[in-house]
């Protein structure tokens, strides 16, 4: 489907381009605080998060019927993106990076016997982590600068088809730029040949960062044709990649867009590497005791009322036990009795 209509939003916003009807996000310009992003993310796909979303945006939706999947793409340096009507976007209040680990994690766990796919990507800083079979779905898609560098002067590339008004094929910048574009392309157009994994029942999610917005708008400055003529073909880009996405897995996706000018604090954070085949366990070289999980008090409190619970059944029912009179109390005595007595 095309979007006709444009609107510039002023502000680092959170768009949601494309969304099923079983995740509803309500019309409002309510601002969501940054760090809270990824359990959007989590609540829409139905997964459980620690501290309770008192968010208005995000309404509870149709509980028996979750996306397949999230594509959520972060585009840094700019802080209105000229986005479709049709999407609805909100404004970020205190816009900290933010990552979807923790989504990952629980897409891990509880769908490790099934096939998810799990792709989080940052091409500017060639930081890639996979899971499940995104590693041997999108084991052709370009990582590394060289690598995104010589995808985009093969003959199936973007640069054929796009429009590049005032930018150059020549310069860094803007090659940069367009790889990652390239990027968005390309993983549409690998998941195109693995259509049963976007048919499977385990959910997929996608995290894409893109800075080479960022870059030229530092190089060009902001109000330079080649930053307007960039905004613009991100902008159609994001468009088309969202309905790819939406159409490749049967309209049940959220396509979601972060666009944020500058990150309040930076983002440290443990990356792995596309060709690690197993992750090795931190050392704890401190003996650290294990951090505070939100869960233990609500299981402590379980096992202690249910202990409680169960010490005072016991008591109770040993009391009346040793106190009962068997004559009175017990079927059995009577029956006995009256027995006896027709004899």
């Amino acid at each position: 489907s095309s979007f006709g209509f444009f609107l510039g939003v002023c502000g680092d916003e959170f768009s949601v381009l494309r969304s099923p009807q079983s995740v509803v996000f309500r019309d409002g310009s309510w601002p969501i605080p940054g760090e809270r992003i990824p359990d959007v993310a989590a609540l829409s796909m139905g997964f459980s998060v620690e501290d309770d979303l008192s968010w208005p945006g995000l309404a509870v939706g149709d509980l028996f019927h979750r996306p397949r999947a999230t594509v959520l793409v972060t585009v840094k340096g700019v802080d209105k993106l000229a986005l479709p009507v049709k999407g609805i976007s909100y404004p970020i209040e205190n816009a900290v990076p933010f990552s979807l680990d923790s989504v990952a994690n629980a897409i891990h766990t509880l769908f490790s016997e099934e096939t998810p796919v799990v792709l989080q990507l940052a091409p500017s800083e060639e930081r890639v982590y996979m899971v499940g079979k995104a590693n041997s779905v999108f084991e052709d898609l370009s990582v590394t600068l060289r690598q995104l560098r010589n995808r985009l002067f093969q003959d199936n590339s973007i640069l054929s088809s796009l429009p590049l008004n005032s930018l150059s094929r020549n310069n860094e910048v803007d090659l940069l730029f367009l790889s990652e574009l390239q990027v968005l392309h390309d993983i549409a157009s690998l998941l195109s040949r693995h259509k049963h994994l976007a048919k499977d029942h385990s959910p997929d999610l996608y995290s894409l960062e893109l800075a080479g917005l960022e870059e030229v708008g530092k190089r060009y400055g902001e109000d330079s044709q080649q930053f307007k003529d960039a905004s613009q073909i991100l902008v159609d880009s994001l468009q088309k990649f969202a309905d790819e996405m939406f159409n490749l897995y049967s309209g049940n996706a959220v396509v979601e867009v972060v666009a944020v000018k500058t990150f309040n604090s930076p983002l440290t954070r443990k990356t792995r590497s596309i060709l690690q085949s197993s992750e090795s366990e931190t050392e704890n070289p401190y003996n650290l005791a294990y951090p505070y999980n939100y869960n233990y008090s609500v299981i402590f409190n379980i096992i202690l009322w249910m202990m409680i619970g169960l010490a005072l059944a016991v008591i109770v029912i040993s009391y009346n036990l040793w106190n009962m009179d068997p004559g009175y109390d017990s079927i059995i005595y009577r029956m006995t009795n009256q027995k006896i007595r027709m004899d």
